[in-house]
């Protein structure tokens, strides 16, 4: 990264960084061809950067035993650094604070930026608790904080506890993901009132657009842009909505808002809410096994399959959205990603 543009001027920028998934053979065994491919698709369709070893990258990679946090971590920081544009890599860490704080040091070895930290492992610490486990993490990478849904392994935490955090010196971002707009509302009040200098991106894969296009009556704050397991498909697309939002002035376009329930609906589709998001990373392997990024939509857990109906409801998001793939892009160039 040009040292006259720091990380956090980078993140202020607004980036589309997708949650880079896991791809597997049909053995369940890491396919490091396909891996790269993902990468090379990302950077290609022209993402900021890449979050590895996150939610949608299957927490199991970070059990010792896989073997796997190491070369996934490896695999994408070698195609960023062949990048052109070179990406924001952000690396997940997860577990207790000795592990975490090894797992920071791994990405840092790599040269990853930051490190976004699941806090899953703590769910019974008290927030003082959780405030000392950030405070380890983040002396090692700069850290993107983390609100995490409860339905997939997330917790609660007060607007308090995101005002202690902001105080973070080397907090430089927080990826908001509740699902839920009074928790979402709480981050954005507290990192307005601590006065930082801190980037807000949006996870809330339900509630994309509006996110991005939503001034906050704190501040006057805007969500800069998204680390999104959504944006692991459809990736140029995703690209060019960031772009046009940007572009959008009062009043807002009315397509916008229209896109956004539309975008809304296909990803009710691949991230399954209908059956407590079981579905959601095998449905984002689904797409990306249609467009051949992926020979398979196997994950690490065999039990982890789509859910009853929802090719189908996929199906459907492609027959009444086509407007939202871009399977064409991927096809002109897929030949050359997988060599």
């Amino acid at each position: 990264m040009n040292q006259a543009v720091t990380l956090r001027d980078r993140l202020h920028e607004g980036l589309v960084i997708p949650a880079h998934p896991l791809a597997l053979d049909r053995r369940r065994r890491l396919d490091a061809r396909r891996q790269r491919a993902l990468t090379r698709y990302y950077l290609a369709a022209g993402a900021g950067g890449l979050a590895v070893g996150v939610h949608t990258t299957q927490f199991e990679i970070h059990d010792p035993a896989s073997g796997l946090l190491r070369p996934v971590l490896e695999l994408a920081a070698e195609e960023a650094g062949r990048s052109e544009h070179r990406p924001v890599l952000v690396a997940g860490a997860v577990g207790p604070t000795v592990q975490a704080v090894a797992e920071a040091g791994l990405a840092r070895e790599f040269g990853y930026d930051a490190v976004l930290l699941s806090m899953g492992a703590l769910r019974d610490a008290d927030e003082d608790a959780l405030i000392d486990h950030s405070r380890a993490v983040a002396e090692v990478l700069p850290l993107f904080g983390f609100y995490l849904q409860p339905a997939v392994g997330g917790r609660l935490l007060s607007f308090a506890f995101w005002r202690r955090l902001a105080e973070i010196e080397s907090l430089v971002a927080i990826k908001i993901a509740p699902f839920n707009r009074y928790q979402t509302l709480d981050v954005v009040r507290a990192v307005a009132t601590s006065g930082r200098d801190i980037a807000l991106y949006t996870g809330n894969d339900d509630n994309i657009v509006v996110d991005l296009l939503t001034t906050f009556p704190f501040a006057e704050l805007r969500i800069a842009g998204g680390l999104l397991g959504h944006w692991a498909v459809w990736t140029r697309r995703a690209v060019e909505l960031l772009e046009e939002v940007k572009a959008a002035r009062d009043p807002i376009p009315a397509h916008l808002l229209t896109r956004a329930a539309e975008i809304t609906e296909s990803n009710a589709a691949i991230f399954d809410p209908q059956h407590g998001f079981a579905g959601c990373i095998p449905g984002i392997h689904e797409v990306l096994h249609r467009q051949g990024l992926l020979e398979g939509t196997w994950t690490l857990d065999a039990d982890e399959q789509l859910s009853p109906g929802q090719r189908e409801a996929i199906d459907r998001i492609y027959r009444d959205y086509p407007h939202l793939t871009d399977d064409e892009f991927v096809q002109e160039r897929l030949d050359s990603w997988l060599t």
